[in-house]
């Protein structure tokens, strides 16, 4: 009989013990997603801080290029909201509107020698850039932590523990069809 009782409390033990580290394990992972968030908000704050210096430095020399003008004001609005927020799909849909906005500012720059040499205007598309790519890299690392903990929650045995301490699946970080399609330069300048 005392066997048995050694036997039993061994096995509460050691289920006890795997249930702990599987815990330990998805907090872990939530984390590592929030942590991976944070990466790209710095990064977001950051940009966010730079581009009403490129819009004034190319309002000095862009008269009639208001409209291209605004769609980087607005989407860099839509963006800061949705960051706020932390609305990971606004937050996609608005880079996109964003990167759209971007990518004709500088198209549109080439048309225009003075602003295309005055130094604070490439030191800031350079600096855009810059963080454009960051927040590239820092994208992928943010959605290989979200895929990590998705996955994680779903397997079991973890399910049982994460459905008992509600752990919740985290979205991804994606963006528009027209994000990913190539930029019609054509169409910018008709």
């Amino acid at each position: 009989m005392d066997i048995a009782i050694y036997v039993v409390i061994g096995i509460v033990v050691v289920a006890a013990l795997y249930g702990i580290s599987i815990y330990n394990g998805l907090v872990n992972l939530k984390h590592g997603v929030d942590k991976a968030w944070a990466n790209i908000d710095v990064l977001l704050e950051q940009r966010h801080d730079e581009l009403p210096k490129l819009v004034e430095t190319c309002k000095r020399y862009m008269q009639y290029e208001q409209e291209t003008l605004n769609k980087v004001v607005e989407a860099r609005a839509a963006v800061s909201k949705a960051r706020e927020a932390g609305d990971v799909a606004a937050l996609g849909i608005a880079e996109g509107a964003l990167r759209a906005g971007l990518g004709g500012l500088f198209a549109v720059a080439e048309a225009y020698p003075d602003l295309k040499a005055d130094a604070s205007f490439q030191q800031l598309q350079s600096r855009i850039s810059g963080l454009e790519d960051a927040i590239a890299d820092k994208r992928e690392t943010y959605n290989e932590s979200v895929n990590q903990n998705n996955v994680r929650i779903e397997q079991f045995p973890d399910v049982i523990v994460a459905r008992m301490f509600a752990f919740r699946e985290a979205r991804l970080l994606t963006f528009d069809d027209s994000e990913k399609r190539d930029v019609d330069m054509k169409a910018l300048f008709e």
